[in-house]
């Protein structure tokens, strides 16, 4: 059977109701299966995550973003987190069984009837992407919801499906395919998110503009000098988290092979120091991969010949994954729930 992951982000991160409805919308679904609900108030947001056969979950996702559309609005939303609309982003992943050029097509198939259904306009990022600058989500979404009517006059950013005619209710929709992504941030015993902000994009991987010795960004024929980023395959950005009175670099580890957990996490940690900073601990949004975390337990085992389980429970310790709040690690892995 294909098995494909779906993790539709909407812009809501507080609402009981609204989370309730959206549950209850893909209860009936043949062949799909909500797998985890993670709201976070601070960045008023809340990630979905489905999984199904490939017919199953664009059903599933299809139905949650109808209700989506009918109790968010976009007018009144403030959060933490980059948005563009009120149904974000809906990337699909090839789990089991099936192409990341199936998901794709999926990923077309959602934004065409979506798009039709709800008059809003829709983009397709990453592999689904119809053009290479809008492969980066972050391109995609630059200038937000905010930038939205501007984006839209611009012939070069019409949507791939829909007019450009800008849904103020909604704003617009943002789907692709991609590989797993592993959302993870890390928690900096500071209110001062400038530190956040600047080891975050020490970190990424499309790095910062070059500054000379009095903080001036250096241009060469006008345009900033970019000084690499440390990490492979992160994105990341600082941010602020009243709630716990601490601030975050949150980051999307778009290739776990690459740049695994434990590497983020111990680099943003030797950063931290640097600026006098300390980190606590640090948070998994969604699902991850059994694999992921096996490999942060594997690099603090040392060595050390452990069983599955003992290797996980040493990476959710030493990665301090329930500094925030505890954590069953096994309702985090994707494989232990589909």
């Amino acid at each position: 059977m294909k098995i494909v992951e779906c993790v539709p982000n909407f812009s809501e991160g507080k609402n009981q109701e609204i989370f309730d409805e959206l549950i209850s919308s893909v209860k009936n679904i043949n062949d799909a299966k909500l797998l985890s609900l993670e709201p976070d108030g601070d960045y008023n947001r809340v990630v979905v995550t489905l999984a199904g056969s490939d017919k199953g979950i664009v059903d599933a996702v299809l139905s949650m973003s109808r209700k989506a559309a009918n109790l968010i609005d976009m007018r009144t939303h403030k959060g933490e987190h980059p948005r563009m609309g009120a149904i974000d982003v809906v990337p699909f992943v090839p789990v089991r069984d099936i192409t990341m050029e199936e998901c794709a097509g999926l990923a077309r198939e959602y934004g065409k009837v979506i798009s039709e259904e709800l008059s809003v306009p829709v983009y397709l990022y990453e592999e689904a992407a119809t053009k290479p600058e809008r492969k980066n989500l972050a391109n995609v979404r630059k200038g937000e919801y905010e930038g939205l009517p501007e984006k839209l006059a611009n012939p070069e950013w019409a949507p791939d499906f829909g007019t450009n005619e800008f849904n103020p209710k909604l704003g617009a929709i943002i789907t692709g395919a991609r590989f797993f992504l592993v959302a993870y941030n890390v928690n900096l015993r500071s209110m001062d998110v400038s530190i956040s902000k600047e080891i975050a994009e020490m970190v990424r991987e499309s790095g910062r503009n070059k500054k000379d010795e009095n903080g001036n960004v250096i241009k060469i024929d006008g345009k900033p000098v970019k000084e690499p980023g440390l990490l492979k395959s992160v994105k990341g950005m600082g941010v602020s988290l009243e709630k716990y009175g601490i601030t975050q670099v949150s980051m999307n580890l778009t290739n776990y092979n690459i740049t695994g957990i434990h590497t983020a996490f111990e680099k943003v940690k030797e950063l931290a120091n640097k600026f006098g900073a300390e980190v606590s601990g640090s948070e998994l949004v969604g699902l991850v991969p059994l694999e992921s975390l096996i490999h942060a337990g594997k690099y603090y085992a040392a060595g050390k010949n452990l069983s599955e389980e003992d290797l996980i429970k040493l990476a959710v310790e030493k990665l301090g994954l329930e500094d925030l709040y505890s954590i069953n690690y096994k309702e985090k892995i994707i494989d232990y729930l589909i």
